[in-house]
């Protein structure tokens, strides 16, 4: 355990008894891992380790692991993503070289066709699909600035599937002949009360340096059914358009006339990505470095373009915000810098999702999105205020369970709150942006002395005006920022790793956080988090009517 016990309400033995009961595992009184039931937890900080501070280096283009090793139109780049159900996933590869400089000319994507072959023999398979192609350009406005072309693009979803099963599939053009290999990828398990993917990896802002290499590495060695990455996936835009790269783009490039981004980057990270992520679904929601803008005011068009989204299958007309379940689990991924308000699109749309959750089905309630509305940390303090005011009280009251985001480069949990109080029916938020990108890691916090940052310094403009204020009620009433780690924040901790979610049944779920700097299988911070739906106020749609339960 990361904290001392001495943080944790004594555990009745009963208690103890239940767990073991419930879970089906035993283990001695004095190593119990805590539960929400348990708090709330009195703050815990683990100190930074000075070590770890520079280590955070990309991988150059030569490096194996992100050179093109394959030829003409045979299929690169290949990932597995989940559609709204367990009947259906999509998969997705490039074919063709992707071009940068001054007189590009992109590939005809009609030219190669979108084909998987498929099916649960390794061979022959049984069933093929077909889908659609694009190329997408990222182009700038400025003498001097190289343009760029991708590869072909394709997307084909495969329909029919049966729960918690094995497919093994082929993808590419069989008329040129170009297919890739045979790979395979499991289906999620039906939804319902007792049914759940063995293991989520969750993490955020990964990037592509050595640190990401040892958080992929760690990652896969925890054998993941699902992986969620909550924004920030290249960074990309660290880098100018000849392939210079900076930490910090607006101090190394302060005259550029606008923030360029190296586009092969994208195609590094496709290939060294591979490996896991056409085997393990991946389901990504936008962060602040996939904005790219362009010529025409054009943005998130490499995100957009990359990845499979189940948006018209949850009922959303966004890349930005989207739905899906994985066994009896609701996840609604949310988008932070497209409008947010509760007028808009993307919030209407969220009333309606939630609407449709039902319970008995998806007992389990989880939202992500990119920059965090509960963290301490001095980095982007209260940032996404904005966008709390405008959608926390929704969530709170369809008892949303956990949130997941990044954008903060270190490891964040809370206790259980709402609207900056402790509430006992409120989510457990989880900040994972420690994936090991160039950025360095967060390590101060705002309520350390001189590290309050200025109201005026928070927002973000994609993310909304000024709508952190000094606070009016409890310990920090007239501050902006506490004196002291808040009551809300339950452990941090600097340092680059990832989370494992092992949903255990309708009510109880393990998650555990794990550093790169320890042996893979040691435990940075863990603790099973508990719904009480029988004590929790939750809204549910209850014979086509909303009802309060």
């Amino acid at each position: 355990m990361a904290s001392s016990s001495s943080s944790y309400v004594p555990a009745l033995a009963a208690i103890t008894c239940l767990v073991v009961m419930v879970l089906g595992c035993c283990w001695p009184v004095e190593a119990r891992i805590p539960t929400t039931l348990d708090g709330p937890f009195e703050p815990a900080t683990v100190p930074f380790d000075q070590s770890l501070r520079g280590n955070a280096v990309d991988l150059p283009e030569f490096d194996h692991r992100v050179r093109r090793r394959v030829k003409g139109f045979e299929p690169e780049q290949i990932s597995v993503s989940l559609s709204a159900n367990y009947d259906s996933v999509w998969i997705s590869w490039v074919t063709g070289e992707s071009q940068i400089g001054y007189n590009i000319k992109p590939l005809d994507p009609k030219s190669v066709a979108s084909v998987v072959r498929y099916g649960k023999l390794r061979y022959p398979p049984t069933h093929e699909a077909t889908g659609y192609s694009l190329v997408y350009n990222q182009l700038y406005p400025f003498e001097g600035l190289q343009n760029y072309t991708s590869g072909i693009i394709h997307h084909v979803r495969l329909t029919g599937l049966k729960p918690n099963t094995l497919y093994f599939y082929r993808c590419g053009d069989p008329s040129i002949p170009a297919m890739s290999e045979i790979y395979h990828f499991r289906t999620m398990p039906v939804s319902g009360p007792r049914s759940y993917p063995e293991r989520i990896a969750v993490v955020g802002d990964l990037g592509l340096t050595y640190n990401t290499t040892t958080t992929i590495s760690h990652l896969t060695s925890n054998d993941p059914d699902l992986v969620l990455l909550i924004g920030d996936v290249t960074y990309a835009n660290l880098y100018l358009t000849n392939g210079t790269g900076s930490d910090c783009y607006s101090c190394s490039f302060p005259h550029s006339p606008i923030q360029e981004t190296y586009q092969p980057r994208w195609d590094y990270w496709g290939r060294f990505m591979e490996n896991l992520i056409s085997k393990v679904p991946i389901m990504v929601i936008e962060g602040n470095h996939e904005i790219e803008e362009q010529a025409e005011n054009k943005t998130f068009v490499a995100y957009s373009s990359r990845f499979a989204f189940p948006s018209e299958e949850s009922g959303s007309s966004s890349t930005f915000y989207y739905s899906f379940n994985a066994g009896g689990i609701h996840f609604i991924m949310l988008g932070a810098y497209i409008d947010f308000t509760r007028s808009g699109k993307q919030y209407k749309w969220l009333e309606q999702d939630l609407a449709n959750v039902d319970r008995s089905t998806t007992p389990w309630l989880v939202a992500t999105w990119h920059p965090p509305w509960y963290s301490t940390y001095e980095a982007h303090y209260r940032e996404a205020e904005c966008m709390r005011l405008e959608m926390e009280e929704l969530l709170y009251s369809y008892g949303v369970d956990i949130v997941f985001n990044g954008h903060v480069h270190a490891y964040e949990r809370s206790n259980r709150v709402y609207n900056y109080n402790l509430d006992p029916c409120g989510p457990v938020y989880l900040t994972v942006g420690d994936g090991g990108n160039r950025e360095k890691m967060a390590v101060k916090y705002a309520d350390e002395p001189g590290n309050c940052p200025e109201p005026s310094t928070t927002p973000d403009e994609y993310i909304g005006g000024i709508c952190a204020k000094n606070f009016t009620s409890g310990p920090a009433a007239g501050k902006f920022c506490w004196d002291r780690q808040p009551d809300y924040s339950a452990f941090r901790e600097s340092s680059f790793g990832h989370g494992i979610l092992e949903v255990k049944n309708e009510t109880w779920a393990l998650w555990t956080w794990y550093r790169n700097q320890d042996a893979n299988s040691k435990v940075g911070d863990q603790i099973y988090i508990v719904r009480q739906p029988d004590k929790c106020h939750v809204r549910q749609v209850l014979k086509s009517w909303v009802v309060d339960i």
